[in-house]
């Protein structure tokens, strides 16, 4: 799986996870909270919609019509599972991979103070 395609889905499942906490944010609020695009918000949310993840309602007694409540389908809440799962294994993978290098280190550093270099 390419670097491009797990961003996408970490941007997703943050995005999933947000919507699922509040869903009456705005794309605006949904781009902040993220850090990404307005711009890319939109494209995520659609993506997310076509795939049948979420549902996006309008609200019924807003003064702004173009206001949208973003409520996770059943298909949506599995599929938000499915995430979790992949970026869950693949950050213990990277703990994995970043504890193994830290014990380098700390060797490379105890073999270099034996030897009386500095560190």
């Amino acid at each position: 799986m390419n670097t491009r395609h797990h961003l996408d889905n970490e941007t997703h499942l943050h995005l999933l996870q947000l919507l699922q906490r509040q869903p009456d944010l705005s794309q605006r609020q949904l781009a902040r909270a993220l850090g990404i695009s307005l711009g890319k918000t939109n494209y995520c949310l659609k993506a997310l919609v076509e795939k049948g993840w979420i549902k996006a309602d309008n609200f019924r007694n807003s003064q702004n019509k173009a206001k949208y409540l973003y409520v996770l389908t059943p298909r949506g809440l599995a599929g938000k599972a499915r995430l979790t799962l992949r970026f869950l294994r693949r950050k213990e993978a990277e703990y994995q991979t970043l504890m193994h290098e830290i014990a380098e280190l700390r060797q490379q550093v105890a073999e270099a103070a034996q030897q009386g270099g500095e560190c």
